[in-house]
């Protein structure tokens, strides 16, 4: 073993994996990738050409445009990272209600899958990640040394988006946010390409009233678990 291995953190949206992964990633000095940026810069993408719907996704146009796409990482002072769209900072943009409303049929497009499968493979080739989304550690990385499944309710990740998105002077309504939450998990869990599902060999973490201190010690316990594991079998 080369020392490093690859994390891979499923679950829901607006779970708090991507705050976990990234303070994790951070902590150990690995380099994090948010995957589900991807595929909102994919769906911001669709939607400035008019390819998403009431009717749905026009995923012949979205198909052949792939190639066009390139999406890349723009590391911050704070330790964050801004996803980069085409050479530009869309960080903001893809966090948006608009983005989020069509995110999920845009990501349960195979062939949009299969593009960014193949790019977050690319991404994490040799190790040394932590890589959070819907199917990271059943598809992307089924390998991955150690593979975290984070689950909450639908009202405690509708509220925590709510109020991050507050914090943030975005005017939104809760119940708009709670609607989109379980539309998003229903989409989610079944798509016909890669759903979102435990791995049978991934541990759930349920964050429903852990504090992120608390979330982030358990990451960690179960990162330097996983290190001496691989070490002593080596």
């Amino acid at each position: 073993m080369s020392g490093m291995i690859t994390i891979a953190i499923d679950g829901f949206s607006s779970s708090g994996k991507s705050t976990m992964a990234r303070k994790l990633a951070a902590t150990i000095g690995y380099r994090y990738i948010d995957s589900g940026a991807m595929y909102r810069a994919v769906t911001l993408y669709a939607l400035r050409h008019g390819w998403v719907s009431d009717e749905g996704v026009d995923t012949e146009s979205l198909t052949k445009a792939l190639q066009e796409i390139n999406i890349d990482f723009m590391p911050q002072p704070d330790g964050s990272q801004h996803t980069i769209l085409n050479g530009e900072d869309v960080e903001n943009l893809i966090r948006g209600i608009e983005v989020s409303e069509s995110v999920s049929p845009v990501a349960a497009v195979p062939e949009v899958r299969h593009a960014l499968v193949a790019m977050q493979q690319r991404l994490g080739q040799g190790g040394g990640i932590v890589m959070d989304g819907r199917d990271i550690g059943t598809t992307v990385f089924p390998d991955a040394e150690l593979k975290i499944y984070v689950d909450a309710s639908a009202e405690t990740r509708a509220r925590r988006r709510y109020d991050e998105m507050t914090a943030k002077g975005i005017d939104v309504d809760y119940n708009e946010i709670l609607a989109n939450v379980r539309n998003r998990d229903h989409i989610d869990t079944t798509r016909a390409e890669s759903p979102l599902r435990k791995a049978d060999d991934a541990i759930l973490l349920d964050n429903s009233d852990m504090t992120r201190e608390e979330q982030n010690a358990r990451l960690l316990e179960l990162f330097n678990q996983t290190i001496s594991r691989c070490r002593a079998t080596d």
